[in-house]
């Protein structure tokens, strides 16, 4: 059944085109990732699907009595509205049912007769309704959206109006989550949450009943969850299914075989033109006018030829060159026993880090765990309180801030860079152009800029910088997909060493050859990329659970000669448990045997994507399934 369709939609602001030609078909159960670059018109294409904007021409369809949600932009709610107020609006209907039924059974003490009967007959039908909108769920629902977008008790009740933009965002998120909508339309829903919560936002949506339009530039995201990819550049559409992987495969396919074809085209006519002007040739030596005609004949059937255009290759990206300024010593940054408190809340406690020349390290931890004190510390800017930092000999540092700054906002682009760097205005003209600063952008004043344009122009800063060392906090925010491949590629290059927070996974695996997570008020080091780290994480938890079950197995007294003592729910929970300890072994024996398939489908690529998903849902099951035995084991215990 078709949920979404647009069909040649076109938009207009004022005389700017932003939608040309823009065509797909979303169907029951898609989970459809709307993939291109900052301002391509993703968001607009949201605002029509949403009723918010109208398209200037084309068609749009909807299925009729959908009901759709979309994350909103911030909206001023009354200034009493705390984060559970904000939440409870998904259940608007069925509180003011429930506030109905409790006045009603307020007024049954003080009514009889035929009264009564009426009030009860309507306190039934309420009931009723209360029940088919799933009123009894509430505190379930809730409970399940805060307990994965990690809002605890204390944060449901902090006043909304006095949170961050991305701690508002976040609980609207949870809101939109909470009201099931039937086209569910996220905008970079990840831009806020910890990995944790990401995660379980995975699940979330690979489990929705719904259907789901996601814009985001979280390649490793849209990877899990979408099974199809639309694509808008240059005010266009295109359509590929599967996964983000997939698409990327599809389209270097398709750009191969478009570029395969115009060369055949061209060599076609290449030498037809070289026929032509032999023949040409021939006939001025023997004045034959035979062979005039079919060099002419020649020459209009190239004329009438349906010329394959050359496939485009996109040349307005970033160009970076990274290049380290002499190495460093061995010994890059080492920290002994650092202890740091802020306020109340103790941050690190005999914390140590030892870096080494050319190491590439991502920095991970849950938010508020104090990643972004760290770096701070590390580089002078936040004391520590005991400890002691060490930076290594030749260490020349680049540092580029997750929310970027610069030292007077009143000047503009090119005269932010020409402030350290010393050259002409063509030179810096040229050198802004590569970071896509064109013309009479460079003349915008840094006040005025986006944070992807902020990013862009401390990047450009970096690039000629003496440095051989890389801090970064969250270098790919505010840049899309393409910005992020292109940083990437100079990171892949860069000579020295680097640390970088973020939450982004694919660059954490293109890049890290250490993951440093931020737990426990100290770091756990995991030699390897992201997967890696994951990979581990689960084998440590499925350990825990192994020596869990031996420590119960030896704690159990022997009873094969006394009464049972046990009372009911006591059975109960260790008839729960042994349950959770069948359903962990089968999605084990699953998980082995999807592996197996895994590898025994090596060369299908489209039979290994929908693999690779199947065995990722199965591992979210056996992640709950293990969490449920460690909370029951508790009990038990």
């Amino acid at each position: 059944m078709i949920e979404v369709s647009l069909n040649g939609v076109q938009k207009y602001y004022g005389a700017n085109q932003v939608l040309n030609d823009i065509t797909f078909q979303i169907l029951k159960g898609d989970r459809a990732g709307i993939v291109g670059r900052n301002g391509t018109g993703k968001t607009t294409v949201f605002k029509i699907i949403s009723d918010i904007e109208k398209c200037d021409s084309g068609t749009f369809s909807i299925r009729k009595d959908a009901k759709v949600g979309c994350l909103e932009q911030i909206p001023n709610y009354p200034s009493e509205y705390k984060v559970i107020d904000v939440l409870n609006i998904a259940f608007q209907n069925e509180l003011n049912i429930q506030s109905s039924i409790r006045k009603l059974e307020e007024k049954m003490s003080s009514v009889k007769g035929e009264e009564l009967n009426a009030i009860m007959k309507r306190y039934g039908e309420l009931q009723d309704s209360f029940e088919r909108q799933g009123g009894y769920d509430i505190d379930e629902k809730l409970s399940k959206i805060c307990d994965g977008l990690g809002i605890d008790e204390k944060f449901k009740n902090m006043y909304f109006k006095d949170l961050s933009g991305g701690e508002k965002t976040s609980v609207l998120l949870g809101k939109v989550l909470l009201e099931e909508p039937d086209i569910l339309l996220l905008d970079e829903p990840t831009n806020h949450l910890d990995m944790d919560s990401t995660e379980w936002l995975e699940s979330f949506l690979l489990e929705y009943k719904g259907t789901v339009i996601i814009i985001s530039h979280d390649r490793y995201f849209l990877d899990r969850v979408s099974n199809k990819i639309i694509e808008i550049e240059r005010g266009k559409s295109s359509t590929y299914l599967g996964n983000y992987s997939a698409y990327m495969e599809e389209k270097q396919e398709i750009y191969l075989e478009e570029l395969k074809h115009y060369e055949n085209q061209q060599k076609k006519i290449k030498s037809m033109e070289e026929s032509i002007k032999r023949l040409k040739d021939w006939a001025n030596r023997g004045d034959n006018a035979k062979l005039y005609k079919k060099a002419f004949s020649m020459e209009k059937r190239i004329e009438k030829m349906d010329k394959v255009d050359r496939p485009i290759v996109d040349n307005n990206k970033m160009k970076l060159d990274l290049t380290s300024q002499g190495r460093s010593g061995q010994d890059v940054i080492s920290i002994e026993g650092l202890y740091k408190k802020i306020d109340e809340k103790i941050l690190f406690e005999d914390l140590s880090l030892h870096l080494k020349y050319e190491e590439k390290v991502a920095l991970i931890g849950a938010n508020g765990s104090g990643k972004s004190t760290l770096i701070k510390t590390i580089l002078g800017e936040s004391p520590l309180d005991k400890g002691k930092i060490t930076v290594g000999s030749n260490v020349k540092i680049g540092y580029l801030q997750q929310e970027v700054y610069f030292n007077d906002e009143e000047k503009t682009i090119i005269e932010a860079f020409k402030e350290k760097h010393v050259c002409t205005e063509g030179e810096a003209r040229g050198i802004l152009a590569r970071f896509l600063f064109y013309s009479e952008d460079v003349f915008k004043k840094v006040k005025n800029l986006s944070g992807g344009e902020r990013s862009r122009l401390r990047l450009c800063q970096l690039m000629h910088e003496d440095i051989n060392t890389l801090i970064l906090d969250e270098p790919t925010n505010h840049l899309d997909i393409m910005g992020r491949e292109m940083l990437e590629e100079a990171l892949l290059e860069f000579q020295g060493t680097m640390i970088f927070i973020s939450h982004d996974r694919y660059f954490i695996n293109r890049l890290a050859s250490k993951v440093l997570e931020l737990s426990n008020k100290s770091l756990i080091i995991y030699l390897g990329d992201y997967d890696y780290y994951k990979e581990k994480k689960l084998i440590k938890k499925q350990d825990d659970l192994l020596k869990s079950k031996t420590k119960e197995k030896d704690k159990k007294p022997d009873n094969r000669y006394k009464g049972s003592t046990k009372n009911a729910s006591e059975k109960s929970n260790e008839k729960k448990l042994k349950v959770v300890e069948e359903e962990i072994n089968r999605y084990e024996n699953l998980i082995s045997e999807k592996e197996e398939e895994i590898n025994l489908n090596g060369a299908d690529f489209n039979k290994l994507n929908d693999l690779y998903n199947e065995k990722s849902s199965l591992e979210n099951h056996l992640n709950q399934l293990l969490d449920e035995w460690i909370c029951l084991s508790t009990i038990q215990r």
